[in-house]
């Protein structure tokens, strides 16, 4: 069961590997990559081809890619962000966002090669190898480029790079990347201050939780959250099981539900557990419901989580 749990999560980007191989664990070093002017690649030439250092090593793209296909979600929605999604020909079953994107039945979790190939491809784009999805491609000429689940904030930055490169779209994801560090710094120092609030993170109604060493724990902690989980991952897993008991013990100031579309939890849903509407956050109110999709991509739209929870962190403090 632990071991599903965790090819899960790592693929749905609440994981922990980056496109760089880095790991992280200190809230202060993303706090202070949130402010952070972005080094990603998106000052490569306009002229083709490009080299694109990745994460499955140096991919080379001879010409500017008119037939994508995007095996992430995270990719779809970036893709579509820098003005790349006229090149985009199909996304996997799990891209359901922007409403337009092309989604098909292919599967980005067990990839079938022959049915990717079948869209004649010139750019393909995956979260996830489960063994030969990469080197089958390559060796049918399709340029692959592997986009694992972020660590830190400048691993899902430099992917926008990367991707901004690999299309032609540079100048376009330069834009994006100002505009999400604009707004994340500003949501930041919106929510500074010396109220340390305590959060319980949901995955599922199992209480799989989220540490800080996790890429969205450790976006959390840049509003000076403090998160329940950490002291119960004793072995650095990033993806502990709570128990209800350990939660109910631990009182946290603010429920934040990750499961709200996969697992109909809300309010009412926590309330009703044996126990649980003694819960600080349940008696002021404190339960912060987040859309799945957002809170397990690392895309563009990692700023309206953190405006959600945000709003929600100024509220439980009175401000």
């Amino acid at each position: 069961m632990r071991r599903a749990v965790t090819a899960i999560l790592a693929a749905a980007a609440l994981g922990a590997c980056s496109a760089t191989g880095a790991t992280t664990s200190a809230a202060t070093t993303q706090t202070t990559q949130a402010t952070a002017q972005s080094t990603t690649t998106a000052e490569s030439p306009t002229t083709f081809p490009v080299t694109i250092e990745a994460a499955n090593g140096a991919v080379t793209i001879p010409k500017k890619p008119v037939a994508i296909v995007s095996l992430s979600p995270t990719a779809t929605e970036t893709l579509y962000a820098i003005g790349a999604g006229s090149q985009v020909l199909a996304v996997d079953d799990q891209s359901n966002y922007p409403e337009d994107a092309p989604i098909t039945d292919l599967s980005g979790f067990t990839p079938n090669i022959e049915a990717i190939a079948s869209y004649d491809p010139d750019l393909v784009v995956i979260m996830f190898d489960p063994g030969d999805l990469i080197d089958s491609l390559t060796a049918l000429g399709i340029p692959v480029l592997m986009q694992p689940a972020a660590a830190t904030l400048q691993d899902a930055y430099d992917q926008i790079g990367q991707l901004g490169a690999a299309t032609g779209n540079a100048a376009e994801a330069e834009t994006l990347l100002g505009s999400i560090q604009t707004d994340i710094a500003q949501t930041i120092a919106d929510s500074s201050s010396d109220d340390t609030l305590a959060y319980y993170f949901e995955l599922d109604p199992s209480y799989y939780t989220v540490t800080s060493s996790t890429f969205i724990g450790s976006l959390l902690a840049s509003l000076g959250l403090e998160n329940i989980a950490d002291a119960a991952d004793s072995d650095g897993y990033g993806y502990p099981q709570l128990s209800s008991e350990y939660i109910i013990d631990a009182n946290p100031d603010l429920v934040i539900l990750a499961d709200t579309i996969c697992c109909g939890q809300d309010e009412d849903a926590v309330a009703s557990r044996p126990g649980w509407d003694s819960l600080d956050a349940i008696t002021k109110g404190n339960i912060v419901p987040l859309n799945d999709n957002v809170a397990s991509r690392w895309g563009p739209r990692i700023t309206d989580l953190l405006d959600t929870v945000a709003a929600a962190v100024r509220e439980a403090r009175g401000r």
